[in-house]
Parts: C-alpha cells; sequence; structure tokens
C-alpha cells in the first residue's frame, strides 16, 4: 500500500466534518467467494451532503454501494439510516426507507420511451402527481424534449440524466450514485455533478457518490472518503484532500 503524504494520513478511517449523520456504516464486511472486498469499512454520510468515496479500480467502491442497499449481504457489519438497522433489510424495502441506488452502467428499460422508464421510478408510490414528473423535466432539459423517443435512442449522457430522474422519483432522503461520470464527455460530467450540488444546497437531498473521477468528484463533494483494498484510508474534507498532493498521488491519480 502506498504511504499517503500530509496531513489527512492522520485521519485515517475517522470522519472529520462535523453535521448530522443520515448513514451510518460499521464495521462493513463483505466478499465475493474467497475474496474479501471490504474490510471493515467504517463511514458516515451526512444530511445534505454529498459524500465521494474515491479510489482506484479494485479498491471496493461498488461492493461497498451494493453492500449498504442490500444487493451483498455482509459478512460483518452494520447499515444505519437515520438510526435504523437496516443491514437485512429486504432490496425492495431500501426505496421505502428512503434510499435510491443508481448503480454503474446507466440501467434503462430500453423499449420503453423516456416517459415511461420515469414512471416506473414511482410505481411503487400509487399515483404520483404530474408536477414531480414535470419537475424532472425541468431538471434536464435534454430528456425533456426526448420524453417520447425510446430509451435505446439516447446518448450515454442523456440515460445517465434519466436514471437519475427515474431515482429522484422514488423521493429519497439519500442517493448512492456510482460511477456516474463513466464514459462521459467532460462538459457532461460538469452538468450532472452541478445538478448534484444544486439539488443538495436547494433541496437538502444526500448523496454518497463513488467516483474513480477523483478530481471532478472533490470540486463538487463536501466530504471525501478513500478506500484502497476494502479499507478507508483517510476521511477529511473535500478541499482538504484535493490539496494534498501527496495523498493525491498515492491514491487518487491526480
Amino acid at each position: 500500500m502506498p504511504e499517503a503524504h500530509g496531513s489527512t494520513a492522520a485521519s485515517a478511517g475517522t470522519a472529520t466534518v462535523a453535521g448530522t449523520s443520515l448513514l451510518d456504516v460499521q464495521g462493513l464486511t463483505s466478499s465475493y467467494g474467497p475474496v474479501r472486498a471490504l474490510d471493515g469499512v467504517t463511514l458516515s454520510a451526512q444530511a445534505g451532503r454529498i459524500t465521494a468515496v474515491l479510489g482506484a479500480n479494485g479498491a471496493g467502491k461498488t461492493t461497498l454501494l451494493r453492500t449498504i442497499s442490500g444487493l451483498v449481504r455482509p459478512d460483518a457489519g452494520k447499515v444505519v439510516l437515520d438510526g435504523e438497522d437496516i443491514t437485512k433489510a429486504p432490496v425492495e424495502a431500501m426505496v421505502g426507507k428512503g434510499m435510491a441506488h443508481v448503480p454503474e452502467g446507466r440501467g434503462v428499460i430500453a423499449e420503453l420511451t423516456v416517459d415511461e422508464n420515469l414512471r416506473v421510478g414511482s410505481l411503487f408510490r400509487g399515483k404520483v402527481p404530474q408536477s414531480e414528473f414535470d419537475r424532472v423535466y425541468d431538471l434536464f432539459p435534454r430528456i425533456a424534449e426526448r420524453r417520447d423517443n425510446h430509451a435505446h435512442t439516447l446518448s450515454g449522457g442523456e440515460r445517465q440524466m434519466l436514471v437519475i430522474g427515474r431515482a429522484l422519483l422514488a423521493q429519497p432522503r439519500i442517493l448512492l450514485l456510482d460511477e456516474p461520470s463513466l464514459g462521459l464527455a467532460p462538459r457532461i460530467v460538469a452538468q450532472i455533478f452541478g445538478l448534484l450540488r444544486q439539488l443538495v444546497d436547494a433541496e437538502g437531498l444526500s448523496v454518497l457518490l463513488v467516483e474513480q473521477n477523483a478530481r471532478s468528484a472533490l470540486s463538487v463533494a463536501d466530504v471525501g472518503v478513500v478506500l484502497n483494498l476494502g479499507k478507508v484510508v483517510v476521511t477529511d474534507d473535500a478541499r482538504t484532500l484535493m490539496a494534498d498532493e501527496g495523498l493525491r498521488h498515492a491514491y487518487l491519480g491526480f
């Protein structure tokens, strides 16, 4: 493991920014067969903030989100959402508890139109007022222009906007986003991350953002958590991490 330089190395594995914790991960350990993907991960995501989880491929970032949302069952540890232990909650219950997970890969339903894809995100809520769909279209004018198009005709950036919009229709308290910048042009990445910042600042949404694009993630995040080989290396204010040249070179690749 590379040695991190600078002041942040002393804070490895500890949250340094005060606030109201919405999501707490406590000693989380998860494995795929003999491979331990998470090894005692502890972190918090604060209400009304963006917490960015960073690290190289294989650091355990995606497994972390999949374990939090119930897609992977942990070997040990707990996941607590707003004081409730949800570690053993069924996957289908997570949305009702206020958590929306947008996995890597922009999973639209290709045969459905944009509008139909959005309505899938609200099915569990019953009848949803049209104003909520209009709000998503206001947030994402690009997909508003294509609401009657089939999802397979959308670009990568448009698909990412669609799956985020679909998740927002579930009215989550916390949004889990896995590599939303993957394969997108820098201009589209900036647009999507800027919108996340807007939702957090204006509406109090909480975001747990997993990203390999550390520079872009830290530019909008409040707190950064660096993973390496399934362990938390450091947790600190995003601006502090951005300024720590030694840590950036050792773990974040820029």
